[in-house]
C-alpha cells in the first residue's frame, strides 16, 4: 500500500499524524477483503465459498464499509510505524494507542485520508552537562548515629512484663484501654465504642489524644473526662469541638530494655564477642549504605542543576504511566493489588485522587531526569561489555549472598538481561557525570538526619 504521510508536533510531546492512501490503493484493499469474506461468509442459499460480491453488498453493505475502512486505517498505520527508518521521535509510546481524529469515509472514487494524534518519546536537548558546579551535605556516621542504632537494638530486643496491681499508669507504659464517647446525658455515643485499644502512653497514637488523662490511672479503673480541642488541631474533625469521654484501663504494662553491654552484643549474633565488636559491625555498615547514599546525592544534585537548563515536555500518557507504577507499588507494599488499595481508601475519587495529585510533581521531575541520563546515554554512545555483563553478576552475587549461577539463571531472559545492560550504561554515565563535574561540600549533617530524611 503507497501512502503519504505528514507529522506535525503538537503540545506536551504528542505528534499529529495525517495519512492519504490513493484510490487505486483505497479499491484494492477494499476488493482483496472483499475477496476474502465471500470465500468464509455463509448465507442461506448460498454454499461457503460462493457467495455472489453485490449478494455481500446488499445484505452487509453499510457494516462492511467500516470494518473494511477499520482494517484499512490500520494496515496504514502499521506500515508506517514498522518502517524502521522512521524516526523515534514519531513513533507513538507503547502504552498509549493513537487516537484516530474525526470521522473518517470509505469513499471507493476518491483517495482515503485521515489523521490519528498519539504521544511520542519527548524531544530532549542538553545544552550543557559538564563543568557544572554544585554542594552536597557534608553527611558522616557520629556516634550518636551509633547510639541511636543501639537503641533501636534495645528496642527490638526489650520485653514487656506486667506492673503490679496498684501501680499507676506513666509515661512509656504500654496500656490498653477501652474507651467511648459520651453524649451531653452520660450516654454511650453508638459507634463510639472501642475495645482493647493498645498504645504506648506519651506517644499521643490514639485518636482523642487522651494520654494525660490515662496517666494516673490503674488497672480496672474507669475514668470519665472532658476535652476541649483548639481550632487549629491537626485533625479537623475534633477541631474546635469538646468531647466528653470514658475509659477503662484495662491492661498496664511497662517495657523492660536490655543494657547496652556485650550480653546484648552476643544476643544480636554469636559472631560479636564485645559491644566494640557490635558498634564496629554497625559503623562499618552504616559507612557502606553511607558510600552508595553519597553518590546518589551528588549524581541527583548534578542531574536538578541540568535539569534546570533542560524543559522537557512530559507526554500525558508517560505521567499517568508512572503514577499508575506507583499505584501498584504502593499497593504491593501493602499485601494488596490496585483494586484493593482503591478500597482501602474506601472506593471512593476522593480517597484516590488526593494520593495521585500528591505523587504528579515528584513523577514529572523523575520522569524528566530519566530521559535525560537516557537521551545522554545514546548520545555518548555507551554500552556495557561481556566482561562488565559478567563482573556486575559476580558483584550482585557478592551483595546477595548466593550463587553466581543461580544469579545467571535470573537473569537468563532477554528483558532481564536488556535491564541489566541498561543499568550498566547508566551507572557509566554516572560515574563520568561526576568525574566531568564538581561537587562542593555543603553544610554538615549526620547519617540519621539523611535517612530520616529518606535521602
Amino acid at each position: 500500500m503507497t501512502v503519504t504521510k505528514e507529522f506535525t508536533r503538537l503540545e506536551k510531546s504528542s505528534v499529529k499524524l495525517s495519512v492519504t492512501i490513493g484510490k487505486d490503493d483505497v479499491r484494492a484493499e477494499y476488493d482483496g477483503i472483499l475477496t476474502e469474506y465471500s470465500k468464509t461468509i455463509q448465507i442461506p442459499g448460498f454454499r461457503k465459498g460462493k457467495v455472489p460480491k453485490n449478494v455481500l453488498l446488499r445484505k452487509f453493505g453499510e457494516a462492511l464499509n467500516g470494518e473494511v475502512l477499520g482494517k484499512i486505517i490500520e494496515k496504514a498505520a502499521e506500515e508506517i510505524f514498522q518502517d524502521e527508518a522512521l524516526p523515534r521521535g514519531s513513533r507513538p509510546l507503547p502504552y498509549a494507542a493513537p487516537q484516530l481524529q474525526g470521522e473518517p469515509k470509505l469513499d471507493l472514487e476518491s483517495e482515503l485520508s485521515f489523521s490519528m494524534v498519539y504521544d511520542v518519546l519527548p524531544d530532549v536537548k542538553v545544552a550543557s552537562w559538564q563543568g557544572l558546579e554544585v554542594e552536597v551535605d557534608n553527611v558522616s556516621v557520629t556516634d550518636e548515629d551509633i547510639a541511636r542504632e543501639l537503641t533501636a537494638i534495645q528496642e527490638r530486643n526489650s520485653i514487656t512484663l506486667d506492673k503490679d496491681d496498684g501501680q499507676s499508669a506513666e509515661k512509656d507504659n504500654i496500656v490498653t484501654v477501652n474507651y467511648s464517647e459520651l453524649d451531653d446525658e452520660g450516654k454511650t455515643v453508638p459507634g463510639s465504642e472501642r475495645q482493647d485499644f493498645t498504645f504506648t502512653l506519651g506517644t499521643e497514637r490514639n485518636y482523642f489524644k487522651f494520654d494525660d488523662e490515662i496517666a494516673g490511672m490503674k488497672k480496672g479503673e474507669t475514668k470519665t473526662f472532658t476535652k476541649t480541642y483548639p481550632a487549629d488541631c491537626a485533625d479537623t474533625e475534633l477541631a474546635g469541638t469538646t468531647k466528653k469521654l470514658s475509659a477503662t484501663l484495662t491492661a498496664l504494662k511497662v517495657k523492660k530494655l536490655p543494657d547496652v553491654d556485650d550480653d546484648l552484643a552476643q544476643d544480636v549474633d554469636e559472631k560479636f564477642k564485645t559491644l566494640d565488636d557490635l558498634k564496629t559491625s554497625i559503623r562499618t555498615r552504616m559507612e557502606k549504605d553511607l558510600d552508595l547514599r553519597r553518590k546518589s546525592m551528588k549524581v541527583n544534585a548534578l542531574l536538578e542543576k541540568i535539569m534546570e537548563n533542560t524543559p522537557v515536555e512530559i507526554p500525558e500518557s508517560m505521567l499517568n504511566m508512572e503514577l499508575d507504577s506507583r499505584w501498584r507499588n504502593l499497593a504491593q507494599s501493602l499485601n494488596t493489588d490496585a483494586q484493593g488499595l482503591y478500597k482501602m481508601l474506601g472506593n471512593s475519587p476522593a480517597g484516590a485522587e488526593p494520593l495521585i495529585e500528591g505523587w504528579k510533581g515528584e513523577a514529572g521531575k523523575s520522569l524528566h531526569s530519566r530521559l535525560i541520563v537516557e537521551t545522554l546515554v545514546d548520545e555518548l554512545k555507551l554500552e556495557a561489555s561481556d566482561n562488565e555483563i559478567e563482573a556486575e553478576l559476580t558483584k550482585i552475587a557478592a551483595n546477595s549472598g548466593v550463587e553466581i549461577a543461580e544469579v545467571k539463571k535470573y537473569y537468563e531472559t532477554e528483558r532481564a538481561q536488556e535491564y541489566l545492560k541498561e543499568e550498566i550504561k547508566e551507572h557509566k554515565f554516572f560515574d563520568m557525570l561526576l568525574e566531568k563535574n564538581t561537587v562542593k561540600p555543603g553544610k554538615k549533617a549526620t547519617y540519621s538526619d539523611l535517612v530520616l530524611n529518606n535521602r
